[in-house]
C-alpha cells in the first residue's frame, strides 16, 4: 500500500488510492501511533491532553463526511472517545479544537488546494499543528507493521459507538469564534465597517468570515459558498489565476476589497479595489507592520525560503530576528512551539501569529485584514502602495517547469552550488543558501531559488526582484536550468 506521508499528510485519487479500505488502514495505523508511549515525545508542549481524545473534521470534498465517519469509527474500535464534526469546517477551525478539547490529536479529512479528484488526511498533534515528522513516520511504521501481519482495522458499528458516547458530534465553530474575540479587534472594525467580498472557493471556509464578521455593520457577499465538490472545475488554490470571481463580483461593485480561502481555509489570498491580487508576501509584510507599529507587539519573525524579504528589511528596522526555514508551515510550527514568534508564514498563504495556534489560517488572516483596513481608512490598494513604496519594489513570480526526467534532489543542489552565477542582469550574487533546494541572493535583495521536487519530475523556480525586468532574467536562468536537464 503506497501511504507516504509528504509536508501535510497524504493526498491520493478518490476511488484509485484513497479507498474505504485504504483509509481504514490508515486510521487504525494512526490509532496505533497515537496509543504508543513515544507520540507525545517532544510535542506536548506543557500540555498535558487526555490520551483516549481525538477530534475528526472533514472538508467540502466528494465523500469528505463519509470518509470522516470511518475513521471516528476505527478510532472508537480503538477505544478513543472522538469528537467528530457536525459538518464540514476549517483546517484551522478542526486544529483549535484539539487544543480546546485538549485531545491528543486529530485528523481532517481534505487534499487542501489540491484538484477536486484528491482526498486526502491532515494529522494534528496535541499543541494544534500538523504532527511532527517523527509521529508522521511512527504511522507508516504502524502500517507497514499492520501490513505484513494481515492485520485489519479494528471498526465499530457507527451507532452503537454513538450510544456508547465514543463518537460526539459537535460544532467546532462556537470555541473558535470565541478564540477569535481575544485576537481580533472587533470593535475597531465596528467603528469603521467594511464591504467585503468573501470567496470561499467551494471549500470549507465558506460561511465561516461573513458569520463571524455578523454585528460589526460590514457589509459581507460571499461567492462560491455553496456546496460544489468538483469545485466549479477550478482548484481550490487562492491564487490571481484562479480567482476571476472574486475580481468580477469586486468589478460589480458587491465589495470594495475581497478575501480569499483555499479548500480547506488554512490558506489566504486578497484582491484590491481595483482587481489587483494581494498575494500572501504583501499579506503577511501588511501583518508585520500592523502588529508592531499599531499592536506594539514583539517577538521573532519566520518566514519559509520561498517568501518575501520585504519581511526581512521590516525586521531589521523594528529589531526583531527572522528565522528561515525549508517549506512547509511544520517547519514554522516548530519556532512557534519553541520561540516566543510573532509571526510566522509562507509563500503559499499559511500564515499565523503571536497569541494563535501553530497552524496556518486562512479565516484569522482575513479578519486580521479587515481590520488593518479598517483601522488605516485607507483602500487595501492604497495600503499595499504604501507598503511598496516603504520596503519594496517587490516583484515576484513563480514557475513549475516539468522535466523530461526525474532528477536527484541532492546531486541537483550539489550541482545549482558548483555553478552558481556570479551574477543576473548585471546584479551580484552575495549569498547561495541550501536550506530547501538553492537560493541564490543577489547585492540589491533580489533573490532566485531553484527547488527539484523530491516526488515529481519538476522545478520549482520562485522569484523576487526589485524590478519586472530581473524577476523575468532570474526565472529565464531557471528555465535554461531546467532545459539542460536531460
Amino acid at each position: 500500500m503506497a501511504i507516504k506521508f509528504g509536508t501535510d499528510g497524504w493526498r491520493a485519487v478518490i476511488s484509485d488510492t484513497f479507498t474505504f479500505a485504504n483509509l481504514r488502514q490508515l486510521a487504525q495505523a494512526i490509532a496505533d501511533a497515537v496509543a504508543s508511549e513515544s507520540w507525545l515525545n517532544g510535542t506536548a508542549n506543557g500540555l498535558s491532553p487526555e490520551k483516549n481524545t481525538m477530534v475528526v473534521g472533514f472538508d467540502t470534498r466528494f465523500l469528505s463526511d463519509r470518509f470522516a465517519v470511518d475513521v471516528a469509527r476505527v478510532f472508537a474500535a480503538n477505544g478513543f472517545k472522538v469528537y467528530l464534526a457536525q459538518a464540514d469546517s476549517p483546517t484551522p477551525v478542526i486544529s483549535y479544537a484539539i487544543r480546546n478539547l485538549n485531545a491528543i490529536g486529530g485528523v481532517m479529512i481534505t487534499a487542501s488546494h489540491n484538484a477536486p479528484r484528491y482526498n486526502g488526511i491532515k494529522l494534528k498533534a496535541a499543541f494544534g499543528g500538523s504532527a511532527l515528522p517523527e509521529q508522521c513516520r511512527r504511522v507508516e511504521v504502524y502500517l507497514n507493521d499492520n501490513e505484513a501481519q494481515a492485520r485489519g482495522p479494528n471498526l465499530m458499528d457507527y451507532q452503537q459507538a454513538k450510544d456508547l458516547k465514543l463518537i460526539q458530534r459537535f460544532n467546532p465553530l462556537t470555541a473558535y469564534q470565541e478564540h477569535l474575540r481575544s485576537i481580533i479587534d472587533f470593535d475597531l472594525i465596528a467603528e469603521n465597517p467594511q464591504r467585503i467580498v468573501v470567496d470561499s472557493m467551494y471549500g470549507s471556509g465558506r460561511g465561516t468570515i461573513s458569520s463571524i464578521l455578523q454585528g460589526t455593520g460590514c457589509e459581507v457577499t460571499e461567492i462560491r459558498g455553496e456546496m460544489n465538490p468538483g469545485f466549479g472545475g477550478v482548484h481550490p488554490e487562492p491564487i490571481g489565476k484562479n480567482l476571476g470571481a472574486l475580481a468580477g463580483a469586486i468589478s460589480m461593485g458587491l465589495g470594495s476589497f475581497g478575501l480569499a480561502t483555499d479548500g480547506d481555509a488554512d490558506r489566504i489570498g486578497a484582491m484590491d479595489e481595483r482587481g489587483n491580487f494581494v498575494d500572501p508576501h504583501k499579506i503577511m509584510a501588511l501583518t508585520l507592520k500592523y502588529l508592531v507599529e499599531k499592536k506594539k507587539l514583539t517577538g521573532s519573525v519566520v518566514r519559509t525560503v520561498s517568501t518575501t524579504r520585504m519581511i526581512d528589511r521590516l525586521a531589521k528596522r523594528y529589531g526583531l530576528t527572522v528565522h528561515e526555514t525549508p517549506v512547509g508551515f511544520n517547519h514554522i510550527a516548530d519556532f512557534m512551539l519553541n520561540d516566543d514568534v510573532l509571526i510566522g508564514g509562507e509563500e503559499s498563504g499559511g500564515i499565523s501569529f503571536k497569541g494563535h495556534i501553530p497552524e496556518g489560517d486562512g479565516i484569522i488572516m482575513g479578519l486580521l485584514l479587515v481590520e488593518i483596513v479598517a483601522e488605516s481608512g485607507k483602500t487595501l490598494y492604497e495600503l499595499v502602495e504604501d507598503l511598496l513604496d516603504d520596503v519594496g519594489p517587490a516583484e515576484y513570480e513563480r514557475r513549475d517547469l516539468r522535466l523530461s526526467s526525474p532528477v536527484s534532489k541532492s546531486k541537483m543542489v550539489e550541482r545549482l552550488q558548483e555553478d552558481a552565477p556570479q551574477s543576473i542582469d548585471g546584479k551580484k550574487l552575495v549569498e547561495v543558501s541550501t536550506k530547501d533546494g538553492v537560493k541564490y541572493i543577489f547585492e540589491d535583495d533580489s533573490w532566485l531559488l531553484i527547488r527539484p521536487s523530491g516526488t515529481e519530475p519538476v522545478l520549482r523556480v520562485y522569484a523576487e526582484g526589485r524590478s519586472k525586468e530581473m524577476v523575468k532574467e532570474m526565472l529565464k536562468y531557471g528555465e535554461k536550468i531546467a532545459e539542460s536537464i536531460h
